[in-house]
C-alpha cells in the first residue's frame, strides 16, 4: 500500500468548488481503487458502481447549474453493512440476514444523500459488530491494508481498510466498544465516536441499544468534523483549532497505561512530548474501579444483543458463526440484576470522567495497547517484559469501551511511527463533540509529525 495516496475531503471539496475535479472523477478513482485493492483487503460486501456513477453525474449537473450542497457534495463515502439503504440488503456480515432488504434509508443515510455524498458501497465487518478484528464474517475476514496477514481492527474493519486504500474518501462505521476508533487507529486514520445521542441509530442493526454509536472514519479531523455535522443534523462549518499553548490534557494512567506494547508506548510518549513542546500541559491521573469495567460491559452488551437476536437465535442458529453465536446466547444467562447494576456502574464511571473534564480540556491515552494482531490470533502478550497472555479481543477493547459506557465523545488520531500504525485517543466533555474536534484539530498535526 506504500504507493497509495490518501485524498482528504478537505482537498477534494476545494478542488470540486474551483472546478479542478468532478464528482464523477472522484467516483471513478474510488472505483478504480476498489478494483485494485478490494479483493486483497476484502473490504467490501457490496459495491454500488452503477448507482454511484449515476449519482455522481447528477451531482455534477447540479453543481454546473449553481447548486452547492456543502462540503460533502460529490464526495464518495462507504457505509458499514449494518446501516440500512432502501432496496439494498443489509447483511451485518452474517448469513442470518442474507434476505433482509430494508424499505427505507436509515436517517443518517438520508442526511448523507441530502448533503450530496456519493454512496460507493457497503463494507465488510465482524459479524453483527460483535468483535474487534473483522475475522468472523460470512464474507471472509477483512485484511489490513499494509499487511495481508494482519487484522485491520473491527468491527468496522472494512470501513477503515476502504479509506486507507482510497476506496472512497470516508466511511460511516458504528462503535459499541471501540469499533470506529479501533480500526481507524490500526489503519492510521481518524475515527470519531460522537457524544451520546448526537447521531440517530434508527435504521442500524443494533448490537447494544445502550452503547451503540455511529460516526465517521476519515483521513483527517476536518473531514470527520464535516461528516459528524451532517450525520447529527448540524450546519457544516470549518473547525477552528484550539490553542495548544495552555491546553490541558489529563493523561490516563493505571488501567489505561499498563500493560502497553513497547512500540505503542514509545510512539505515544513521543507524541505527548511533542505536544508539551508546543505548550500543552499534561497531568497524570487514573480512573477508579476499573476492575469491574470488562464485566459491566458484557453485562450490558450481551443481554441487549440476545434480546434483538431472539427470533434468529431460535430459527436460524445454524447461520451464525460459532463464536458470535455463543457470545450472543451467553447474554440470555445474564440476570436483570446484573444488567441494572452494570448500567448504574456506568453512570458512576461517567461522573468520574466528567469530573476530570471540569479541570481539563480533554483526556488522552493510547487508542489501543497493541498494534494490528494477526488474523485469527486469539491471544497476545502485550508487553514482553510483563509476559502476561491476554485475549486479543479484550486487549483491543481495553482503552475504548470505557467511553461507550460513559457516553463521552472520543476521537483517535494517527501518531507518527515507523511501522504499523498507532493511535492517540482524545476524550471530551459530554455533549461537546465540537470542542473535542477543536482540540483534535490542534493536536493532530503535532502528534502525526515525527521528531527530527
Amino acid at each position: 500500500m506504500s504507493d497509495v495516496i490518501i485524498d482528504s475531503i478537505v482537498s477534494a471539496a476545494a478542488r470540486l468548488r474551483r472546478g479542478a475535479t468532478t464528482a464523477t472523477e472522484l467516483t471513478e478513482r474510488s472505483l478504480a481503487a476498489i478494483d485494485r485493492h478490494g479483493a486483497r483487503t476484502n473490504a467490501f460486501i457490496t459495491v454500488h458502481a452503477a448507482t454511484a456513477r449515476a449519482t455522481a453525474a447528477a451531482l455534477d449537473a447540479e453543481r454546473a447549474a449553481g447548486r452547492d450542497r456543502g462540503p460533502l457534495h460529490g464526495i464518495p463515502i462507504s457505509l458499514k453493512d449494518l446501516i440500512d439503504e432502501a432496496g439494498v440488503p443489509t447483511t451485518a456480515g452474517s448469513r442470518v440476514l442474507a434476505d433482509r432488504v430494508p424499505a427505507a434509508d436509515a436517517p443518517l443515510v438520508t442526511r448523507l444523500r441530502e448533503a450530496g455524498a456519493v454512496l460507493i458501497g457497503r463494507t465488510n465487518l465482524h459479524e453483527f459488530a460483535l468483535g474487534t478484528t473483522s475475522d468472523d464474517s460470512a464474507f471472509g475476514p477483512v485484511r489490513h491494508p499494509l499487511d495481508d496477514t494482519r487484522s485491520p481492527g473491527g468491527s468496522s474493519g472494512g470501513s477503515a481498510a476502504a479509506v486507507a486504500t482510497g476506496m472512497g474518501l470516508a466511511s460511516i462505521g458504528t462503535d459499541t466498544g471501540g469499533s470506529i476508533r479501533i480500526p481507524a487507529a490500526v489503519c492510521g486514520l481518524v475515527g470519531l465516536k460522537p457524544s451520546r445521542g448526537e447521531v440517530p441509530n434508527d435504521g442500524i442493526v443494533p448490537l447494544s441499544t445502550s452503547l451503540d454509536y455511529a460516526g465517521p472514519i476519515a483521513p483527517g479531523v476536518q473531514d470527520a468534523a464535516w461528516i459528524w455535522q451532517v450525520l447529527s443534523g448540524r450546519p457544516t462549518a470549518t473547525i477552528a483549532p484550539a490553542s495548544l499553548r495552555g491546553l490541558r490534557l489529563a493523561r490516563l494512567t493505571g488501567y489505561c497505561d499498563t500493560p502497553v506494547a513497547p512500540v505503542v508506548r514509545a510512539a505515544f510518549s513521543a507524541a505527548l512530548a511533542r505536544l508539551r513542546g508546543a505548550g500543552v500541559v499534561t497531568t497524570d491521573t487514573e480512573l477508579a474501579e476499573t476492575d469491574r469495567l470488562t464485566r459491566a460491559y458484557g453485562d450490558i452488551v450481551l443481554p441487549e444483543a440476545a434480546e434483538w437476536h431472539a427470533p434468529y437465535l431460535d430459527s436460524r442458529q445454524d447461520r451464525y458463526s460459532p463464536a458470535v453465536h455463543d457470545r450472543i446466547v451467553h447474554g440470555r444467562t445474564i440476570t436483570a440484576v446484573a444488567y441494572l447494576e452494570a448500567l448504574a456502574w456506568c453512570r458512576r464511571l461517567a461522573r468520574q470522567v466528567s469530573a476530570l473534564l471540569e479541570t481539563h480540556d480533554a483526556l488522552v491515552l493510547p487508542t489501543l495497547p497493541i498494534t494490528a494482531p494477526a488474523i485469527g490470533q486469539g491471544d497476545v502478550i502485550i508487553d514482553p517484559a510483563d509476559g502476561t497472555t491476554s485475549p486479543v479481543r479484550a486487549v483491543m477493547l481495553k482503552h475504548t469501551q470505557i467511553f461507550n459506557m460513559t457516553g463521552h465523545p472520543a476521537i483517535t488520531l494517527p501518531v507518527a511511527v515507523d511501522g504499523l500504525p498507532v493511535g492517540l485517543q482524545l476524550v471530551g466533555r459530554l455533549g461537546a463533540t465540537s470542542d473535542l474536534l477543536a482540540v483534535a484539530a490542534a493536536c493532530a498535526p503535532v502528534v502525526s509529525t515525527p521528531e527530527r
